[in-house]
C-alpha cells in the first residue's frame, strides 16, 4: 500500500509512521508536514533514510502543491493528522485555524476524490463534543453525541468533520474519521500540558496549573492510539466515526502531582494561574464501537504509560532542548540543503 499520511513531523503523526514502517514493513509511507513550530524532522530522523519512506515538505491547504504530490504517489490510503491543535493558540489567531483545518481538509479530500483512494481517514478530536460537567461521571462521548465547541480549535475540528461526512454522502467517498481523547508518549511538543510538566519538573521550573487545576481529562498513550487508526483505515466502515477512549480519567491537578512523585520533585513547584476563556471541565470517551466492531481497547494503564513517557524525555534531552530553543527546524536545513 501506498500511505500518505499528512502531519506525520507532529506528534501522533510521527508516532504513527514509527509504528506503520514496524507493523506493515511491505507499504510505503509518505509524510506531508509544513513543518509548523510543532512540526519536527528530528522526530522522523531515524526514518528518513528508510527505503519506504518519503518526505515532502507542503502546506495541506496548498492545493497547487498537494495535487502534485498524489500524482506523484498515487496513495491508497490519506491518514490526514495535519492540524493546528492548541486551543491557546486558537484563542489568539483563530484564522490560522481555519485555514489549516477547514481548508487543508478540503484540499485533501478534492485530490483524494481525483485520485481515488481506498479510503481517507480524517483524525479528529473529542473537543467537537464539547464537555461534560464535573458531577455526571457516569456522561460519557459517544458517537451519537452533538456537535457543541467550545473554542476556535475544536470548532474548525468540527468544521472538517462534517466536510468529510458531506463528502462521504455526496461523493459516495471510503471516508472514516476517529476522535480521541487526549493523547500522550514520545515526541509530545512541550506546550501541551504532560510534556510540558514534565520538562519544568526536571529543570526546577513552576509548573503552571490553570484555576485549581480541576479539569478532567481521558488520558490515551499514543501508540494505544496509533493502532486503533490502523485498523480504523484497514477494517473501519466507510462513513463511520469512531471514539477512541483511553478510559483514564485523571484531573489535570492530580496528572501534575503524579508527575511531581514520578520524578522525585516537591509539590510546592506548582503555581495556579488564570483559567483560559471557555476551558471545558471534563472529556470522557465510550469507546465501545471500536471495541465491539474492531476489537480495538486500549493496552496501556495510565501509571504505566506516564512512566514511559517519563522516561522517554529523559533520555532525549537533545530533543525537546532543540525544540525549546528553535534548533529543531535545523535539522530540516541540514538533511535537505544538498539535495
Amino acid at each position: 500500500m501506498q500511505v500518505l499520511v499528512t502531519g506525520g513531523a507532529g506528534f501522533i503523526g510521527g508516532n504513527f509512521i514509527h509504528e506503520s514502517l514496524k507493523a506493515h514493513p511491505e507499504d510505503t509511507l509518505i509524510c506531508v508536514d509544513k513543518l509548523t513550530y510543532a512540526g519536527n524532522m528530528e522526530t522522523l530522523m531515524s526514518v528518513m533514510e528508510h527505503k519506504n519512506f518519503h518526505f515532502e515538505k507542503a502546506d495541506i491547504a496548498d492545493a497547487n502543491v498537494i495535487r502534485p504530490i498524489f500524482n506523484k504517489y498515487r496513495p491508497d490510503f490519506v491518514i490526514n493528522f495535519a492540524a493546528e491543535s492548541h486551543v491557546d493558540r486558537s484563542i489568539d489567531h483563530p484564522g490560522v485555524f481555519l485555514e489549516t483545518n477547514i481548508i487543508g481538509t478540503q484540499v485533501l479530500l478534492d485530490a483524494s476524490r481525483e485520485y481515488e483512494v481506498s479510503r481517507y481517514h480524517q483524525v479528529s478530536t473529542d473537543e467537537v463534543y464539547g464537555d461534560l460537567p464535573l458531577d455526571r461521571p457516569d456522561l460519557f462521548f459517544t458517537e451519537e453525541t452533538l456537535l457543541h465547541t467550545s473554542s476556535p480549535y475544536s470548532a474548525s475540528k468540527a468544521g472538517a468533520d462534517l466536510l468529510c461526512l458531506a463528502y462521504a454522502r455526496t461523493y459516495k467517498m471510503p471516508i472514516t474519521i476517529s476522535r480521541c481523547s487526549n493523547n500522550y508518549g514520545p515526541y509530545h511538543f512541550p506546550e501541551k500540558l504532560i510534556p510540558l510538566m514534565i520538562i519544568n519538573a526536571m529543570t526546577d521550573k513552576f509548573l503552571p496549573v490553570y484555576g485549581k487545576g480541576e479539569n478532567i481529562r481521558d488520558w490515551l498513550y499514543v501508540i494505544d492510539h496509533c493502532r486503533a487508526i490502523d485498523l480504523i483505515v484497514r477494517n473501519g466502515v466507510s462513513g463511520e466515526v469512531y471514539n477512541i477512549g483511553g478510559h483514564n480519567e485523571r484531573r489535570n491537578i492530580d496528572v501534575v502531582k503524579a508527575i511531581l512523585r514520578q520524578i522525585g520533585k516537591p509539590e510546592s513547584l506548582i503555581r495556579y494561574v488564570t483559567d483560559r476563556p471557555g476551558h471545558d471541565l471534563r472529556y470522557a470517551i465510550d469507546p465501545a464501537k471500536i471495541s465491539k466492531q474492531l476489537g480495538w481497547l486500549p493496552e496501556t494503564n495510565f501509571e504505566d504509560g506516564l512512566a514511559k513517557t517519563i522516561r522517554w524525555y529523559q533520555d532525549n534531552r537533545v530533543w525537546w532542548k532543540n525544540v525549546l530553543n528553535g534548533k529543531y527546524s535545523e535539522y530540516y536545513h541540514k538533511i535537505y540543503e544538498n539535495r
